[in-house]
C-alpha cells in the first residue's frame, strides 16, 4: 500500500473516545428531577392515572432506578408533597436573618412569585383536592405532610421571632393559621376587585401589615 493511502486511512479514522465512564447524576440530583417530573405527571394524569412506570419513562430512567429511590407510588407522592410544601412557604429561613417581621413574611409567602410558578403550585393542590374525595389516602397525606407541617413550620418561625422579642403572640399555631387563611385565601381565589397582580400584591401586603401591627411588642 502506498504511503499516501496509509496517511489517508489514518486521517479518516474517527477520534478515539476518552477513557472513563460518562458523567452521571448523583442520587440527590436524580431525586430532584424525579420529584419535579412526578409532580407534573400527577397534575397531568391525576394520582389514580399516574404509575411509577409512567414517571420512570418520562424521566428516561429504568424502573429499577426509580424503585431504588422511591419504593412505591405512595413514597413518591410523599416526596412530591414535601417539595410542594416549600413551593408554598419559603421555610425554614436562613440562619441569622435579621429583618422586620412584615418583610420576612412577604418572603415566606412569596408574594412576588411569577405567574408560571403560581400556576404550578396551584395546579397540584387542585388535582389533589379533586381526587382526595375519591382517594382518602392522598387527602390525608396532603393534610398531614402538606398543610399541617406547613402550619407547624410557620408556627415555629413565629415562636422564634417571639423569643427574639420581635413580636408578641400567645398561640403561634393559631397565628400561623390566621396568616395562612388570609394569604392563601387571597392567592387562590380570583377577585374582580383586583385589576392585576399588583392589586393582589397590595392586598397581600395589607394582610401581612395588619398581622405585624397586631403583634408588635410595643402594644403590650
Amino acid at each position: 500500500m502506498a504511503m499516501s493511502e496509509i496517511e489517508s486511512t489514518d486521517q479518516d479514522e474517527p477520534a478515539k473516545r476518552g477513557r472513563g465512564r460518562p458523567k452521571t447524576q448523583s442520587d440527590g440530583e436524580r431525586r430532584t428531577d424525579i420529584i419535579d417530573t412526578a409532580r407534573k405527571t400527577f397534575v397531568d394524569l391525576g394520582y389514580a392515572g399516574t404509575t411509577t412506570e409512567t414517571v420512570a419513562a418520562r424521566c428516561k430512567i429504568s424502573k429499577q432506578t426509580l424503585y431504588r429511590l422511591f419504593p412505591s407510588k405512595t413514597d413518591l407522592f410523599l416526596a412530591v408533597v414535601a417539595a410542594h410544601r416549600q413551593m408554598m412557604l419559603d421555610l425554614p429561613r436562613p440562619m441569622g436573618e435579621d429583618a422586620p417581621v412584615a418583610d420576612v413574611l412577604q418572603k415566606i409567602f412569596m408574594i412576588d412569585i411569577d405567574e408560571e410558578t403560581q400556576r404550578e403550585r396551584e395546579a397540584f393542590i387542585h388535582i389533589v383536592m379533586r381526587e382526595g374525595a375519591q382517594i382518602p389516602e392522598i387527602g390525608e397525606i396532603l393534610r398531614r405532610e402538606g398543610i399541617d407541617k406547613s402550619r407547624q413550620n410557620l408556627a415555629d418561625w413565629l415562636d422564634g421571632q417571639a423569643r427574639l422579642g420581635k413580636l408578641v403572640i400567645d398561640n403561634p399555631l393559631s397565628g400561623a393559621r390566621i396568616l395562612m387563611d388570609m394569604l392563601f385565601g387571597a392567592m387562590g381565589m380570583p377577585n374582580p376587585d383586583w385589576k392585576d397582580r399588583a392589586d393582589r400584591r397590595a392586598h397581600l401586603q395589607r394582610c401581612i401589615a395588619i398581622f405585624a401591627s397586631g403583634t408588635r411588642p410595643d402594644l403590650t
